[in-house]
């Protein structure tokens, strides 16, 4: 694909994302059984209501986006790697009439094509299982969001809950490839990937892990919402501002007492 590089994971999701752009809002709410859309408007409730640029990260047809825009006054970027994906999404934000406040931008979330500190909030959805570097990946995303700001996340869960586990481990490996293949090959191959790609991330980057990965990014306090019983997962957090940020803003640290 012109313009862009990556790896051949990155190549892999570009690949699976390609099959499955045309039919994905409608099965991906199915598959889930609606609770997607009900946890992206729980990440995006975590935005500023009004003001400043919003960008939304691996935006694939713009479900986040087009939330973001209805629920905020904000201007939205969405930026995807895949063409076909964002052309899905124009077709979604015709339908919508919000053409005018959203615009889509090829590009990936490890390289992103914007200057340090542009944005006042920053979301990204299934995200980092497709990045070789996931801590990088976010430091980029920290990169371009103003001191203040806000970066918000939204991926799958593995239940801690024992019982839940067992219940989403057989729906994982067994119900969802059966029910993308209703649809597709594309989603019957979506369907085996998604359940080994997910345990196989937290097995090797468990939460503590990646609540490292915030902080070191700059992100601070760093807050997490378990969703549907643990089958997915909203991480947000607020830009720690430097010294001379708080300075200009007439903000003082606190002195120990006795210093």
């Amino acid at each position: 694909m012109a313009g862009l590089s990556g790896s051949a994971r990155t190549r892999h999701a570009r690949r699976l994302f390609a099959g499955i752009a045309p039919e994905y809002d409608r099965m991906a709410e199915l598959l889930s059984f609606g609770q997607n859309g009900r946890w992206r408007r729980f990440m995006v409730s975590r935005l500023p209501s009004s003001g400043g640029r919003v960008l939304d990260v691996a935006t694939g047809t713009g479900g986040v986006a087009v939330e973001i825009a209805r629920r905020t006054t904000a201007p939205v970027v969405g930026l995807d790697q895949s063409e076909e994906m964002l052309g899905a999404g124009r077709s979604a934000l015709a339908a919508a009439g919000l053409e005018g406040r959203i615009s889509f931008v090829l590009g990936q979330g490890e390289r992103l094509p914007f200057p340090d500190g542009v944005f006042d909030a920053v979301t990204f959805t299934y995200l980092l299982r497709y990045v070789d570097d996931p801590s990088a990946t976010l430091r980029e995303l920290a990169r371009v969001l103003q001191p203040g700001g806000t970066l918000a996340n939204l991926e799958f869960l593995v239940p801690p809950n024992p019982v839940w586990r067992a219940a989403w481990e057989l729906y994982t490996r067994v119900a969802l490839p059966v029910g993308g293949l209703v649809a597709s090959k594309e989603w019957w191959d979506t369907g085996r990937f998604l359940g080994p790609s997910i345990t196989g991330f937290y097995r090797q980057h468990p939460l503590s892990e990646q609540g490292g990965w915030w902080r070191d990014a700059g992100i601070s306090p760093v807050r997490y919402r378990p969703m549907s019983l643990g089958g997915g997962i909203v991480i947000w957090g607020t830009k720690r501002r430097t010294l001379a940020d708080r300075a200009e803003a007439g903000d003082h640290e606190v002195e120990p007492a006795g210093v």
